[in-house]
């Protein structure tokens, strides 16, 4: 996965990405762990999430989760594959598991293939479309992709944020 270096930012080019932060602010509820927090907790690092998250819903009890985009999130990842989020994301999370996800698919050559289950497996992560699995180091996930441009932005915009955002 594509690497990003840090570099200072001009005042002009924080504007946008300030502006996020403000108004994820008005929508978040004291003391709620955002998402990519909550992530965190259960083992699964935080670029297994694009930017963007809305909002979120966790029954800490079952383990019932549905997390929000403002809409369809579409990118690359290292050229080989293209994966797609929905508005809504779906599924159990448990200690290391994703289980019955809904709503992200992955196009192997040109078939789209829904994501069923993510596992945290040592040092890396195990994608599951049901009948096949592939293993990626979970380090790959260490930051957040773009949608629309998933870990090449290439940084040409000031307006991508280069942490992750979540308003609820």
């Amino acid at each position: 996965m594509g690497s990003f270096s840090h570099r200072n930012l001009t005042s002009s080019s924080m504007v946008f990405p300030l502006l996020t932060i403000l108004s994820s602010f008005a929508y978040c509820e004291v003391g709620k762990p955002s998402a990519y927090d909550v992530l965190q907790q259960y083992d699964f690092p935080i670029g297994i999430l694009p930017i963007g998250v809305t909002g979120y819903e966790l029954n800490t009890e079952t383990g019932h989760f549905s997390i929000y985009l403002s809409g369809t999130c579409t990118f690359s990842v290292e050229n080989s594959y293209e994966l797609e989020y929905k508005s809504t994301i779906s599924g159990f999370l448990s200690k290391g598991r994703l289980s019955d996800l809904k709503g992200v698919s992955v196009k192997v050559f040109f078939f789209w293939l829904s994501i069923v289950e993510v596992v945290h497996v040592g040092d890396d992560l195990q994608f599951s479309v049901g009948i096949a699995s592939a293993n990626f180091p979970a380090n790959n996930f260490d930051e957040s992709p773009h949608c629309g441009c998933g870990f090449d932005c290439n940084r040409l915009s000031a307006f991508l944020p280069s942490y992750p955002v979540d308003a609820y």
